[in-house]
């Protein structure tokens, strides 16, 4: 359950202000199908979420336990830096949007999320918790719990949300994840 939670609060918390989130925001203003467009979240987010869980407890495999502990607060302490600095959104590909609703979100989010802070913080939680199916729910959960409100509410810009706190809140829990991993091993 704890794998559930840390990693259900860790992305959503992640997850804003994200490009993916400001992806969300434009694909809502450019369709009007919001199911479709959530529906496009929803299978991108647990095809790589998966893959990146399964590639965290893959690769923590085959480092010794101690040695995984020390990568696994590392990463989390990187990925306590990364978040501080602010997503813009790329520039964006008109051709995707002749797929229509589902599948522009499902291809855009798909790429979009490769490399991503919160597909690098689903890879550490794999790592941390011998989780996956909970940490890959956790993590979907997360996305969602950002960005379905942004694609309903789409009118409502991230301008109004006080990015800053929210960066650094972020930063801080990873950091404390970090610590904590340190200092209880994995």
């Amino acid at each position: 359950m704890e794998a559930l939670l840390t990693s259900t609060f860790t992305v959503a918390i992640a997850e804003i202000g994200d490009k993916t989130q400001l992806l969300a925001l434009l694909l809502a203003a450019r369709f009007r199908n919001k199911s479709a467009i959530v529906l496009g979240i929803l299978l991108a987010t647990l095809i790589n979420h998966f893959v990146a869980a399964w590639v965290g407890q893959f690769a923590v495999s085959w480092l010794d336990p101690q040695w995984a502990s020390y990568a696994v607060a590392g990463s989390f302490f990187a990925i306590a830096l990364w978040v501080l600095i602010p997503d813009k959104i790329d520039e964006d590909d008109n051709s995707f949007y002749k797929l229509g609703a589902f599948m522009a979100t499902f291809i855009l989010f798909f790429i979009a999320e490769m490399g991503d802070k919160t597909q690098i913080a689903t890879v550490v939680l794999a790592a941390k918790y011998d989780a996956l199916t909970m940490v890959v729910i956790g993590t979907t959960l997360g996305m969602l719990i950002a960005n379905v409100p942004v694609v309903l509410l789409g009118h409502f810009s991230a301008d109004k949300l006080p990015m800053k706190i929210i960066h650094r809140s972020c930063a801080a829990l990873f950091a404390i994840l970090g610590v904590v991993t340190l200092w209880y091993g994995m």
